[in-house]
């Protein structure tokens, strides 16, 4: 459990804007409510809880008025935390919500932790684990599928899949503790076989949502996509044409990009980091030479590459090397220059690049981008349809891998004959990996984790 003392925070970004918000939770909301605050037309009395009431913001020493303000109480439970909550909704100048936090402060409160009002709202069960890191995962979200996920899971999507997954592990586990109390017995439910159905086919379905993670990473986190090739196949070209603007120079001397350039777009509600690596090639510049090596390190860094390579030219040492280079990795081969005559020899292409899908562009022109993005997001996501549910959080995953793991310890133990015991010990490490996705299993040093990662004020 925590202290149960008033916490308090600006609830907005730092900055101007129209409306500002100061958050208070705690027992002594009500009460610092009370002596800071007074309504319009001198009317007295208790607030009413989950009303917004007009009127100013007063230092009670000296009468000083801070600013007119809403202000709404929210009584326990019926809060966002739990707890008795009020917030000021001041204008938004950062002096005002500062002046009243401080006000606030003098009063009893304590100036809150970063996510410590997401955190009292998981201690006090209004939330669990999962859905409190989907708050997290909403505010930071940056295409609108992003937002869907982290909404989906906030209402209890991955939560409710948990439980129903819990539910049939404990029947199992009911099953062989009834082996272990009651062992003269012949209870049909403990034969082998069917025993191990059941294990494994929750095995299967665990299986198939972690493999909805990669997917999820993508759309919470972004793809990492990086543009390489020999100098002056037109990668800064394709990165411009890519982002709709003259991002970056273009000359016709090669090496002109020395470093690596970063950029992001929205492919389809998916987030994705471009960048755009100097021309790999030996050389003698050490300049060169340094982005050469940050160009390769990209590379392997990347969740995909796009292998740019001149179709208006026959081939080079660099292009083949670059090409065996990234056999086995996900990639796409992007033959740039096709409003020029064509010189490249595709045969070698598809023999040297293999494993790789091959788009035909014009950088310069534009020709075959619709193209070219559509086969990147296919790539990228690999995966014909939208899972029902979908894991974006590296914790959840790691929590089910594990539940897996003791899973299939459990059905190897069964067909060994060991005793159920030992069974027991497997199912219920399983039970306790599923556990801790919604935080019924979570240490204080994971949750302070977690929390912090939020802002203040959230």
């Amino acid at each position: 459990m925590y202290k149960e003392d008033t916490i308090a925070a600006i609830a907005t970004p730092p900055g101007e804007g129209g409306v500002a918000i100061v958050r208070v939770s705690g027992p002594d909301s009500e009460r610092i409510a009370k002596e800071i605050f007074r309504r319009s037309g001198g009317r007295n009395g208790a607030l009413r809880s989950h009303t917004l009431h007009y009127g100013t913001v007063r230092n009670p020493e000296s009468d000083e008025t801070l600013d007119q303000a809403l202000v709404v109480l929210m009584r326990k439970p019926r809060s966002y935390t739990g707890e008795d909550v009020f917030e000021v909704h001041c204008h938004g100048g950062p002096l005002v919500a500062r002046a009243i936090l401080e006000l606030i402060l003098v009063r009893g409160a304590r100036h809150a932790e970063p996510g410590e009002f997401t955190k009292r709202a998981f201690l006090n069960g209004r939330l669990d684990l999962a859905q409190a890191e989907a708050v997290l995962d909403l505010i930071q979200a940056r295409t609108e599928t992003g937002m869907k996920l982290a909404v989906q899971q906030m209402h209890g999507g991955l939560s409710k899949w948990v439980a129903e997954l819990r539910e049939e592990l404990l029947d199992i586990l009911a099953q062989v503790e009834a082996g272990i109390d009651f062992p003269e017995e012949d209870i049909e439910l403990l034969h082998k076989h069917e025993l191990v159905a059941k294990i494994e086919g929750l095995n299967k379905r665990i299986s198939e949502i972690l493999a909805s993670y990669e997917w999820g990473r993508l759309f919470r986190e972004g793809a990492k996509v990086c543009i390489a090739g020999r100098p002056n196949v037109g990668k800064s070209s394709l990165l411009n044409a890519l982002l709709g603007a003259e991002r970056v120079i273009v000359t016709p001397e090669p090496g002109t990009t020395r470093d690596v350039i970063e950029e992001s777009i929205n492919l389809g509600g998916l987030p994705i980091v471009l960048w755009d690596t100097a021309g790999i090639r030996e050389t003698d510049n050490p300049v060169e030479k340094i982005g050469v090596e940050f160009s390769r390190r990209h590379i392997e860094a990347a969740d995909a590459t796009m292998l740019v390579v001149d179709g208006a030219s026959t081939h080079s040492v660099e292009d083949e090397s670059l090409l065996r280079a990234a056999r086995g990795k996900k990639g796409l081969v992007v033959v740039n220059k096709n409003d020029l005559p064509q010189q490249l020899d595709l045969s070698w292409l598809a023999e040297v690049a293999r494993d790789k899908a091959t788009v035909s562009i014009s950088a310069k022109e534009g020709k075959g981008m619709d193209r070219l993005k559509n086969a990147l997001r296919e790539l990228l996501l690999d995966m014909p349809l939208e899972p029902a549910v979908t894991l974006t959080n590296l914790r959840h995953k790691a929590a089910l891998e594990k539940s897996v793991e003791a899973l299939i310890s459990a059905a190897k133990a069964i067909h060994a004959g060991a005793s159920p015991d030992l069974v027991m010990v497997e199912l219920s490490d399983a039970k306790d990996g599923l556990a801790e996705v919604i935080g019924d299993v979570c240490h204080d040093d994971i949750l302070e984790r977690i929390f912090s990662k939020f802002c203040i004020g959230k």
